[in-house]
């Protein structure tokens, strides 16, 4: 099949890929977009997990303050200060702080979650009416599927990324590491929501960062 140039700058536009790589994903799919997309994406993956053991300890501290109500802090390390100065790279703080703000996780990955936490949402979920005149090893199947969803929304990297569902933040960092050449890592980040704790009126600040992302 016969590849246009059109085709090949639409690719482009949605992936960030190169003008030969857009190209040959293209035909190696017959033109179909959506698959080449997900072919440069699964080989931008690829490429980026060899970037991985490298050292990453330069890189910018973002921070995110939505109306006074809602406030992000996030440190993004990258490999070397030209490209913690790179615009794309600062977008993607950007990006990354707006999604903090408006999905409210509360770890980096799944492996900071305590053993404790885990154990008490299993203990919870156990416990629930639904499950009691299930079979054991349903209840125990069923159980752990919750709580692996419910953690996961509270992971960042597991996270769809809000301007884009259809990726997860990890991915959009491992598309980020496979365009620009050096290793990504979210290091830390807080999150500060205006009275929390105290008692006060209802306001969902999430919906209105959600709301701005959109625009």
């Amino acid at each position: 099949m016969s590849i246009t140039a059109i085709q090949v700058k639409e690719l482009r536009d949605k992936t960030g890929a190169g003008f030969m790589d857009a190209k040959k994903a293209l035909s190696e799919v017959d033109g179909d977009l959506e698959k080449a997309a997900e072919l440069l994406r699964q080989k931008g993956m690829a490429s980026a997990e060899k970037k991985m053991g490298r050292i990453a300890s330069e890189g910018l501290i973002g921070s995110y303050v939505h109306n006074g109500k809602i406030g992000v802090l996030l440190e993004v390390n990258c490999e070397t200060d030209f490209v913690a100065r790179n615009e794309e790279f600062q977008q993607l703080v950007k990006d990354i702080c707006l999604q903090i703000a408006s999905s409210a996780p509360e770890y980096v990955s799944r492996e900071e979650i305590p053993a404790s936490v885990i154990e008490e949402e299993k203990r919870i979920e156990s416990g629930k009416e639904d499950l009691q005149n299930k079979p054991e090893n349903i209840r125990e199947k069923i159980v752990q599927g919750r709580v692996d969803k419910m953690l996961g929304e509270k992971v960042l990297l597991e996270q769809n990324f809000v301007k884009e569902p259809a990726v997860t933040i990890e991915e959009l960092i491992k598309q980020k590491i496979a365009k620009i050449g050096e290793k990504i890592t979210i290091r830390r980040f807080t999150r500060f929501v205006l009275g929390e704790g105290l008692e006060k009126r209802q306001e969902n600040f999430a919906d209105e960062v959600m709301k701005e992302m959109k625009k």
